[in-house]
Parts: C-alpha cells; structure tokens; sequence
C-alpha cells in the first residue's frame, strides 16, 4: 500500500454527493483533495442517492489529478456497511469515516476494506472528533503501520457539541498539539479542521497560517473561494524554497562530505535542516506535479 507523506493536501473541499451540479463543478476546481460527503452534508432521505451518485462520478470520472476521498457514515448508523462496500467497489483514494474512537475501530475499518476487495492503495482517513479519540489518538496513529490508515481530519465542530463548549480554537489546542505528535510519530498525515464563515477571508487566512505553523498538513473547506488561500498558504513559500535548495547544495559540496553541522548563509545548519530542506523540496515538486 502506497503512503503518501507528501501528496498534496492543502485544500481539501467536501463536496455534497447529493449535489449533481457539485459534483460536475468539482472538476474545474484547483482543490487538490475533493472529499464527496455522505455524512453531515446529506439529508438522511438522501443518503442511498447520494452514495450512487458519488460512486457513479468515482467510475466516470473526469476529476484529473485531484484526490479523490469519500466520507462515509458513521459505523454506528445503518448506512455504513453499505457504504463501505460500495466504495470499495469505486475507484476512490480514500475512504474518510467520522466519529472514530479508538485503535480497534481503525483495525476493524481496514480489515473490511481488505475483505471486500479493494485495491491496495485504498486509504483509510480517521475523523478525530470526538473527546475519545483524542485522549486514544496515539493508539489510533499507531495503526497506520500495519492498516490503511494514512490521514487524520480533524473535527473542531463536533468536537465542540461533544465538549458542550462554544466554537473557541485555542479551546482545541492541546487536542491539536496531541494529534500532530502522534501523527508524526507514526507517519500520519493531519488535516485542519473547516473554517465556518467563508465569507471572512482575512480570518480564513489566518487560521491557515496557524495551522500551518502548528504543522497541519492542510485544510478541510466548505466553500470553492477558501481554496485559493489555503493553497497559497500551505504551500512551501519561495523564500524557504530558495533556503532549502541552499541547504541542500551546502551538505552536497564535497568540502562538507561527513560534517554533521556546517554554515549555510551564516546560520548553523545540521542534518535536521537537510532533512526538512529535503521534505521542503519534495513537496514543492508534488505541487508543480499535481498542477501541470
């Protein structure tokens, strides 16, 4: 199964499955992760049309390089059995479930993935946002070496109904700052949560440079005009392009061959710097990829 540290995931826009004209419009948009959603954008008299309607544009598709998850129902609602199965039918990138709790969850989700067929790269996506999850999140993160589990997507709204608490983001900060560490520790690709007002850019924009500087790896979107500014944002900036490639070069000049610490543009630099320089450029290339 293909991991994907870095697969482009600055913008991640669900989309109604519901939707017919979503569904179409999905194609012309820059998003690089289109997630068709059954869940909380789907009216439950629509569910089953909704699920034949995502898995109908997955066969047809037309969406070019674009990620292509679906988010299920919930495991504990009648419709999620079926929605798996169909999925896995589907020619789908991933399959995002909500309202994860803890690591059997994970087992038990990827396990039936496997059983009913689908092709090796099928990722599995993990909602986190219920209380539970986050104080199970290191169990859950350490699945990703033996499931299909590659990405979290975290879930600042359901999380706040589940706390009783209002919509305050330093409210969630130490359940970010614990999902990021168990991500990275094992591998796991983190997703901030939506930001509800997409009329208000400038606050759009700035909960993305948080986010980023927290270490998300992108953002979840409810709306096509937030996708601009978190591909922007999430994006490697040129200045630390350029720093990077600088990097790079420094540790590749013969005259530091086996130094651990050298000076690159004045600025202690170790190996750690090589290794971010190096992710820096990886995903950089991933992006002019993805677009071209």
């Amino acid at each position: 199964m293909i991991k994907t540290p870095f697969q482009p995931r600055r913008s991640c826009l669900y989309m109604p499955a519901s939707n017919a004209r979503a569904l179409e419009k999905a194609k012309t948009l820059a998003a690089d992760t289109i997630i068709l959603d059954l869940e909380d954008a789907v009216a439950p008299d629509a569910k089953i049309g909704a699920r034949d309607a995502a898995c109908v544009a997955l066969v047809e598709g037309g969406y070019g390089q674009r990620e292509m998850v679906v988010r299920v129902n919930a495991m504990d609602t009648s419709w999620f059995t079926d929605d798996i199965k169909s999925i896995c039918a589907s020619k789908a990138d991933g399959i995002l479930v909500p309202k994860i709790h803890n690591a059997a969850d994970i087992v038990k989700i990827s396990e039936m993935i496997d059983r009913e067929g689908a092709h090796g790269d099928l990722q599995l996506w993990a909602m986190i946002e219920m209380p539970i999850a986050v104080l199970n999140i290191a169990r859950i993160a350490e699945t990703a070496s033996a499931t299909r589990l590659t990405t979290f997507v975290m879930g600042f709204n359901d999380l706040a109904k589940e706390m009783r608490a209002e919509q305050d983001r330093a409210l969630f900060t130490p359940a970010i700052a614990q999902t990021i560490m168990a991500g990275r520790a094992f591998g796991v690709n983190i997703l901030d949560s939506v930001y509800n007002d997409f009329k208000d850019p400038e606050g759009f924009e700035q909960e993305c440079r948080q986010a980023k500087a927290f270490g998300f790896d992108g953002k979840t979107l409810i709306h096509p005009a937030q996708i601009d500014i978190a591909n922007r944002e999430f994006a490697p900036h040129e200045d630390k392009i350029t720093e990077a490639m600088a990097i790079i070069a420094a540790f590749k000049d013969p005259a530091n061959a086996g130094k651990g610490v050298i000076t690159v543009n004045g600025k202690m630099t170790e190996l750690l710097h090589l290794q971010q320089a190096e992710e820096t450029i990886a995903l950089a290339d991933a992006i002019a990829a993805a677009s071209q």
